[in-house]
């Protein structure tokens, strides 16, 4: 039996490879303001100081820090691919066996639904065990580090970053939800199309005439979901631009009145392009779960029922 909650799950299959993902995800978030800083003092001594041979003793260090939070995310993106592909295939044999321990056939309906688990299921599953703990925590501690960074340079600049990046929190989670129920009724939509493949009798007019209109409404669904999709990315980007506008504006109104070094506003503008990937991979994360919880569920309770109905009959005989 598959517990019906994905937490549960993920603790069962992967809990102790979620604490070494964890550990290197707090590494690889802890090292991600070090570029900000040295980028804005290779810019300052350059402009200041002119002292040549400091700007190349930190740009070897850029490059040290560079190697170094580069190879700890290598590693840890291919662990993270690796629990995953363990999750998937965890899964994947769990449902097969529920054929191979009853005595009869299956029903059609079953069938096509275990051919439907079996194959596409599992997988986008499996992908989330592997990063449903450490995504959340690698993407807000960047943000959380870059944010207090760029605090620290000028509050007042960071303040109007902070207020043109406000609206994302209203229409990101009311998009999102809009695509998660498309995506909802799109799974159940290819089960049926499943079970219906799987039939003997689907050869009919009839049969083509419902699995075509199955094909056509998943369609529409996920063309709905795609202009939803690619709308919130159209306006993310579009406030992460007008947060370096207004860098510019007012970066540049401090630089002309000394109250900041022009290094300062380099690294701001640098750290405003830096929340946009952790940002946009955060929602991109509660998207996954939000689907991931959907299609898990359906998975267990689908899974576990077949199981009783086998097991009900096996007694009854």
């Amino acid at each position: 039996m598959l517990p019906r909650k994905l937490l549960r799950y993920i603790i069962d299959c992967t809990g102790l490879h979620q604490i070494g993902i964890l550990t290197l995800t707090v590494t690889v978030f802890l090292i991600e303001v070090v570029p900000l800083e040295l980028q804005r003092r290779i810019v300052n001594d350059a402009v200041k100081h002119r002292d040549f041979v400091l700007i190349i003793t930190l740009c070897a260090v850029y490059a040290g820090i560079s190697l170094a939070h580069g190879s700890i995310k290598l590693v840890l993106n291919t662990y993270r691919a690796w629990v995953a592909q363990c999750a998937t295939r965890d899964l994947r044999k769990r449902v097969r066996r529920l054929q191979a321990d009853v005595q009869a056939q299956p029903v059609i309906e079953e069938r096509g639904i275990e051919v439907s688990m079996i194959v596409a299921e599992a997988e986008p599953i499996g992908m989330f065990v592997a990063e449903a703990l450490s995504e959340p925590l690698l993407q807000g501690g960047i943000l959380a580090s870059v944010l207090a960074y760029m605090v620290h340079i000028d509050p007042v600049m960071s303040l109007i970053a902070i207020a043109i990046f406000l609206p994302q929190l209203l229409f990101v989670p009311l998009m999102q939800g809009a695509i998660n129920r498309r995506t909802k009724r799109s799974i159940s939509i290819l089960r049926i199309l499943s079970a219906s493949l799987m039939d003997p009798s689907s050869s009919t007019a009839e049969h083509h005439k419902a699995d075509n209109d199955r094909i056509d409404r998943v369609f529409s669904f996920n063309m709905g979901i795609f202009k939803l999709k690619y709308s919130m990315n159209f306006l993310m980007n579009l406030c992460t631009h007008f947060q370096i506008i207004a860098a510019l504006l007012y970066g540049s109104h401090l630089v002309l009145t000394d109250q900041l070094q022009v290094g300062g506003v380099v690294a701001f503008i640098s750290g405003v392009t830096r929340l946009t990937d952790p940002w946009g991979d955060l929602v991109n994360y509660f998207r996954d779960i939000s689907l991931a919880r959907v299609k898990y569920l359906l998975l267990a309770d689908t899974a576990n029922q077949i199981a009783e109905r086998h097991s009900s009959n096996h007694s009854l005989a």
